[in-house]
């Protein structure tokens, strides 16, 4: 096969597993909930004979779905790939890889292949999906086909790019970081020079091209779409395409540059050529040696400042908004009716800041775990409190910049007389409550499930479910404007699936009923808090995330701290 034997394996394991098929069958619930959801918000339980609001409606609910699942798969392909790849680096069997038979481009193209299988595979399970709608009128075969494609495309791109970056990188939490900021500022890049060179430019149109989400909005729209349909939806396929071919073909040609690390060549040059003195001083040591080692020392690698250089340009970009609707607010208009310009780029780069500290935290034990330095310290009379307050000390202090330039920007508003004071302390005080709960989420991810990639996807799939999949499902409720007779049946279907989902994947190894009645809180108050939000609340939405995200943390803390050993297969009681 062109993808060699990674993929190949892969291809015929997978099938094999029960959750194969229950992540299958998920997907389809969940396309199934927001179009009942969508129809009760559009209809409620009116009879409905007019051919032409049935139709209408098939066109709404395709163009929600059809969203909805680009993000899905180009946020999965990018986790996906960079934590496949990863797992390889950090469990040291790359260099296995590298020194058998394989070409560079059988290891470049299995990892990616077998990355994408489950994100192909989904695509796929939506195709009956979209076609039952199709009977509802308003969408067309060729639409349908080309969405399809273009997220094909997308999850071949976003992959190729993680997977670059994964085979250049040597920890797990800069891939991470690196992918997922480079998709962003990839795309908002794309979209300020095309609106700075014209759209209707020459220029402006090739960048276009590269732009998922502008390509998907004009096969949704084919009637205010330039030239013919087929020819605007194949372009921007093809050039995703071509942009991914040119990505594997560079990580290719450099992978057996970059790995092994140039670093592992240099220390043993160095130990074979240098007579090493005895030292006559000694660094010395914290009394918590977890914590020393993750502030003093390069545990997550020497070119994180880059990352915090890029995020702090981000939050620049988020002040100068900030700035523009301060002195220009007669130009300011709600987005899609909901939140401000102001508000959408906060709650962005707070999104942005909570998912960075959830991957470092996961990736913190993770690499631990790998690196086979976990099982080190269990012969050591490091305590579980040492552990988990010193990791999570450690997690603060490297991501502090995530930490401190949102709460700082809150305040440039308030300076600016944006927000008034009050809006500022509930704001700040809720996002510091979500960062403790980001941080400790992965912790526990990490503690709940033996792979890495596993523990990464379930980390940063649940901060997925309970910000962006809230938001979205809010937005389809928020839209009914009037009985709330019409979103019980949904709600409830959401709220309960969504509780049951989290509650099993918080209680995975450690069963606990205060993880079980977190989980099945946080999905209710998480709606309750931006709807309130939605509803100009303030003190509401603070009180709603303090007592939802501080009870779930407190409730991942507590047996972390106490029931440690037993989690990593350790009795306290032995030492006595």
């Amino acid at each position: 096969m062109f993808a060699g034997p990674i993929f190949a394996r892969e291809a015929r394991v997978a099938p094999r597993s029960v959750k194969h098929f229950l992540i299958r069958t998920g997907y389809v619930a969940a396309l199934f909930l927001l179009l009942y959801t969508a129809s009760q918000t559009t209809f409620g339980w009116q009879e409905v004979r007019n051919i032409g609001e049935i139709s209408r409606f098939g066109t709404l609910v395709f163009q929600i779905l059809a969203t909805v699942q680009l993000c899905l798969v180009i946020f999965f392909a990018l986790l996906f790939c960079a934590s496949n790849v990863s797992q390889e680096k950090d469990g040291r069997t790359l260099l296995m890889l590298l020194m058998t038979d394989m070409k560079s481009r059988e290891l470049v193209l299995g990892k990616l292949c077998s990355s994408l299988l489950i994100v192909t595979v989904l695509i796929g399970a939506s195709a009956p999906v979209f076609f039952l709608i199709q009977q509802l009128g308003g969408v067309t075969t060729d639409q349908i086909l080309w969405v399809l494609l273009l997220c094909l495309a997308s999850a071949f791109a976003a992959g190729s790019w993680s997977t670059l970056i994964a085979y250049w990188r040597e920890k797990t939490f800069q891939t991470l970081a690196i992918s997922v900021m480079g998709a962003v500022m990839f795309i908002a890049l794309l979209e300020i020079a095309t609106v700075f060179v014209g759209m209707n430019s020459t220029a402006g149109k090739y960048l276009a091209l590269f732009d998922p989400f502008r390509a998907l909005f004009q096969i949704l729209d084919p009637f205010n779409a330039p030239g013919e349909s087929r020819l605007v939806a194949m372009q921007p396929i093809l050039a995703l395409v071509g942009l991914g071919v040119v990505l594997n073909v560079i990580t290719s040609y450099k992978l057996r540059q970059w790995n092994p690390s140039r670093f592992v060549y240099l220390a043993a040059k160095n130990k074979a050529d240098e007579i090493i003195p005895g030292r006559t001083q000694h660094r010395a040591v914290w009394d918590n040696p977890i914590i020393w080692r993750e502030i003093c020392t390069r545990a997550y690698g020497r070119k994180i400042v880059f990352i915090k250089i890029v995020y702090v340009l981000i939050a620049a970009f988020v002040g100068y908004i900030f700035y523009g609707a301060a002195y220009h607010p007669q130009q300011q208009s709600l987005i899609m009716g909901l939140i401000s310009l102001p508000g959408l780029a906060f709650v962005g780069l707070a999104l942005l800041s909570l998912i960075l500290i959830n991957a470092q935290a996961v990736t913190a034990l993770t690499n631990e775990r790998d690196g086979l330095t976990l099982e080190l310290l269990l012969v050591t009379d490091v305590s579980p409190r040492e552990f988990i307050f010193g990791k999570l000390g450690g997690i603060f202090y490297n991501t502090k910049e995530l930490i401190i330039l949102p709460v700082a920007l809150l305040g440039y508003h308030y300076y600016l007389r944006g927000l008034d004071f009050e809006q500022v302390l509930f704001t700040s005080l809720g996002f510091l409550v979500l960062v403790l709960f980001s941080a400790m989420l992965g912790l526990h991810s990490g503690f709940s499930y033996d792979r890495t990639r596993v523990s990464i996807a379930t980390s940063l799939g649940t901060m997925f479910f309970l910000f962006i999949g809230i938001f979205i499902f809010m937005i389809l409720l928020v839209e009914a404007r009037g009985s709330f007779m019409l979103q019980i049946p949904s709600f409830l279907v959401f709220i309960l699936a969504g509780g049951i989902g989290l509650g099993t994947t918080l209680t995975n190894k450690n069963p606990s009923i205060a993880l079980t009645m977190a989980a099945g809180v946080l999905p209710f108050l998480t709606f309750y808090a931006i709807t309130e939000f939605l509803l100009s609340g303030t003190l509401g939405v603070c009180l709603a995330i303090v007592g939802a995200y501080g009870f779930a943390t407190v409730a991942m803390v507590i047996p972390a701290i106490s029931e440690f050993d037993v989690a990593l297969g350790r009795s306290s009681h032995d030492k006595t």
